[in-house]
């Protein structure tokens, strides 16, 4: 039996009633309920059967106490997953935990900037990094995604702290090259920045591309000052981000300890949840075959989404993304959200009252005249996803 066969990826599983942010939360962003959702960055599949497993196993012990993240399975789990993945050996003594890479975001940026500090961002970008900085009074800089000479410049300003890269990048779906990397590293020594590398897409990377962990460039002392994290989940990869928790490498032995002091103490966050340490362990361990399966599905999504795109605009000549299983689409060519073309407001709107569906504009992102949607669900879902989104576009376009 083929790796693919094992797994279901096809049957429609109803998420609704479900207490779940994009089904039962359409109309808290786009004010209707009953749309079908292509938004937030989770999918319609049920985790790895392995992770099931192992979660009933451990419910079946009955006993749900406090736990630790610091034992042997979980440290262990992880070097196992970047040695074979990524031909990587990590220093499992720099690991940290959190209960999300967000949260553990807000404890770096307020160690490692004061507020009016400039924190350095790739753009479009990632709606949640914009909320963490601003909501933290501090001040966000974007940079175009490979404007080399922007994100030197914006480093170089006196009062830059922290560079946030997105690894791969959300929602581009860009992958960084070890050289490219090993250029942002060597830039933000240059300049005394912190490097805060996001790495929960990662384990998503589609065939023909390599991720790159910010552990193997950063090496010791590579921010400088030493100051350098990486923060990641399995949760992005293997869809269980309701279990909540979250884990990350510090480069600085002093860093981590203070890292981890906030976390504990100012935080009150010393016990983990056992059900994430339980799913991370299973999957490192043993839902690699699962992972590389929901890949291949998705990326034939992906594919379908061009082909139908492509067929119906062939200006738009999409391309699909290098990881992740976000469609990143560029409308521009259509006239969409140009001055003197259509505004995205009208494309939103005939998508929401004409066809029902909820694709997420780019302007959330900062990029007007793009769209995301999000093809991380069963085919038929995608077919009917791509298809409205091509007769939408074609009334307000043509």
């Amino acid at each position: 039996m083929s790796t693919r066969a094992r797994y279901d990826f096809d049957t429609v599983i109803d998420r609704r009633g479900t207490w779940c942010v994009q089904w039962d939360g359409v109309a808290d962003r786009f004010g209707v309920d009953g749309l079908l959702p292509f938004t937030i960055s989770d999918m319609d599949f049920e985790t790895a059967p392995e992770v099931l497993a192992a979660l009933r196993a451990r419910l079946d012990h009955g006993v749900l106490g406090y736990t630790t993240w610091q034992q042997d399975d979980f440290r262990s789990a992880i070097a196992h997953w970047y040695a074979t993945r990524y031909g990587t050996e990590v220093d499992t003594g720099r690991l940290v935990y959190g209960p999300s890479v967000l949260s553990q975001l807000s404890q770096l940026l307020q160690m490692w900037t004061a507020q009016g500090d400039g924190v350095v961002v790739h753009t479009p970008t990632y709606d949640g990094f914009r909320k963490a900085v601003t909501g933290l009074g501090r001040e966000l800089r974007g940079v175009p995604v490979g404007d080399d000479e922007a994100l030197e410049r914006e480093l170089a300003r006196a009062d830059a702290r922290v560079l946030v890269l997105c690894s791969p990048h959300n929602p581009t779906g860009r992958v960084w090259t070890e050289t490219e990397l090993r250029e942002t590293a060597a830039l933000a020594r240059r300049h005394g920045v912190a490097v805060i590398s996001d790495e929960i897409h990662a384990d998503f990377v589609h065939d023909g591309h390599r991720h790159v962990p910010w552990t193997r460039v950063g090496g010791d002392g590579a921010g400088g000052d030493g100051r350098w994290a990486v923060i990641t989940s399995g949760s992005k990869a293997f869809n269980f981000p309701a279990l909540t928790g979250s884990y990350g490498f510090i480069g600085d032995p002093a860093e981590r300890a203070e890292f981890l002091r906030r976390m504990e103490t100012a935080e009150g966050l010393a016990s983990p949840a056992v059900l994430s340490l339980t799913a991370h362990i299973a999957a490192y361990r043993e839902g690699g075959a699962w992972l590389d399966a929901a890949r291949a599905y998705v990326a034939e999504n992906l594919a379908l989404v061009a082909e139908r795109l492509n067929g119906a605009f062939p200006q738009l000549a999409w391309e699909p993304p290098q990881a992740g299983y976000l469609a990143w689409i560029d409308l521009r060519p259509l006239g969409v959200g140009r001055a003197d073309g259509v505004d995205d407001e009208v494309v939103q709107r005939v998508l929401i009252e004409r066809e029902k569906v909820a694709i997420m504009p780019g302007a959330v992102y900062g990029a007007p005249g793009f769209l995301r949607l999000n093809a991380g669900c069963p085919r038929s879902k995608v077919e009917a996803g791509v298809d409205a989104l091509v007769r939408g576009l074609g009334v307000v376009v043509r």
